[in-house]
């Protein structure tokens, strides 16, 4: 595979270059965007329901098309980004995301509920990791896989944070109260590190590489599709496992406290994988290194499958799981950039994770959903590491297809 590294000196990402205060920034921002907007819903669900007699399936309904409309909604936004750079769409994003939340605490009704997640979800395509990823992947160029690392690493303590937070605050305040504390300090947070942070140039893109015989735009390149097929079947695959660990826990006769403890030290597993990556990328090639990663899923999910205790080991075996969901966080970072370079980073990227977010959304439904005629999670979780594997074997035919490297004149396709 030819060496995309070359593509530092075209974009001009030396260290000389890269603005000093992106990185800490972007950490500040991850953290209180994904704690916020995200993490603090899962908290606040139940007060939601008990004070406005909603059902638990429509207000948490309202929160998935949020994630449905953020896996749309980065397609164009990732065009901008590849443009205009992050500042402007970052900085706005923030203040759509301060607006949506405060919408929400103030919805009198459903439809208006629905309406304040769906500009909700426009806000995470504007400001969450694929803007970010966006912006380091231009700016810090070889030394990206670092960068990236830090950021998910802090990425990674929103739940940390805001969960305990936002149940601190649900204490004394309402869920309404709640959301506008929350708002606040996403808006004192988020919009003046993006508007002051990321202002420096934008670097030129590089050349986009020679066309391939064909002329295919990458889009809709076989290798790209292919690609794309199996991020979808992995990530559906991982997040109907993170939500369907506590029941599979508890069939087997674990508390519901040891069940949360469990889930809790994967996300901490997630976090220490996130620290291997750079290791692993510098040592394996990306065939390589996505259909391991992949196929681990689906070993952990297997045993997870058929390992019936004792609980200590269940618990091991949650860690391990978390410790492959955090490569395969910046395995899907990093992909479009290993294979076909960083000149439409923002709109392949989106287009990659389109539909693997869309799968990541309807996967806690559809899980649930599949535990009851399948007999149970056990199960399920078998089913699921068939699909992990299934998504193994097509890295291969995809990274073995003939790769497309753009055209002369860039075309991606849309």
């Amino acid at each position: 595979m030819p060496d995309i590294q070359a593509d530092v000196a075209a974009t001009g990402t030396g260290d000389r270059s890269r603005p000093r205060g992106v990185l800490p920034a972007l950490c500040a921002t991850q953290i209180t965007s994904w704690g916020i907007v995200y993490y603090a819903f899962p908290v606040l669900l139940s007060r939601i329901t008990a004070d406005t007699g909603w059902s638990t399936s429509a207000a948490t309904a309202a929160f998935s098309l949020a994630l449905l409309v953020s896996a749309v909604a980065g397609i164009p936004i990732g065009r901008m980004l590849d443009r205009r750079g992050p500042h402007l769409v970052m900085t706005g994003g923030s203040v759509l995301a301060v607006l949506a939340v405060l919408a929400v605490a103030a919805a009198p009704n459903l439809p208006v509920f629905f309406a304040a997640w769906t500009a909700a979800g426009v806000a995470m395509a504007a400001t969450f990791y694929q803007p970010a990823f966006a912006a380091l992947t231009r700016w810090w160029g070889a030394d990206r896989i670092r960068a990236l690392t830090i950021v998910t690493l802090a990425g990674g303590l929103a739940s940390t944070v805001f969960a305990p937070l936002t149940a601190l605050l649900a204490e004394h305040l309402s869920w309404r109260a709640t959301y506008a504390v929350l708002a606040v300090i996403l808006a004192a947070v988020t919009i003046p590190a993006h508007a002051l942070a990321l202002r420096a140039p934008w670097p030129p893109a590089p050349p986009a590489p020679p066309a391939s015989n064909d002329g295919t735009p990458i889009a809709r390149s076989r290798p790209f599709v292919l690609l794309a097929v199996a991020f979808t079947l992995s990530g559906f695959a991982v997040y109907a496992v993170v939500i369907g660990l506590v029941p599979l826990l508890q069939e087997r006769g674990t508390s519901t406290t040891a069940a949360a403890w469990a889930l809790g030290l994967g996300g901490a597993g997630q976090t220490l994988g996130r620290t291997l990556y750079a290791g692993l990328a510098s040592r394996t090639s990306v065939t390589t290194r996505t259909t391991v990663l992949i196929a681990l899923g689906g070993a952990t999910t297997t045993l997870l499958a058929v390992v019936p205790g004792p609980i200590p080991l269940l618990v091991l075996l949650a860690v391990l799981a978390g410790v492959v969901r955090g490569n395969l966080t910046l395995l899907q970072a990093t992909a479009v950039t290993d294979r076909w370079g960083t000149t439409h980073y923002g709109h392949l990227s989106a287009l990659l994770g389109a539909p693997a977010h869309l799968a990541a959304a309807l996967a806690p439904w559809a899980g649930a959903a599949l535990a009851g005629p399948l007999g149970g999670y056990d199960a399920l979780f078998g089913v699921l590491a068939g699909l992990s594997a299934v998504a193994a074997c097509v890295v291969l035919f995809a990274d073995r297809a003939p790769r497309q490297r753009g055209t002369s004149t860039g075309r991606v396709g849309r």
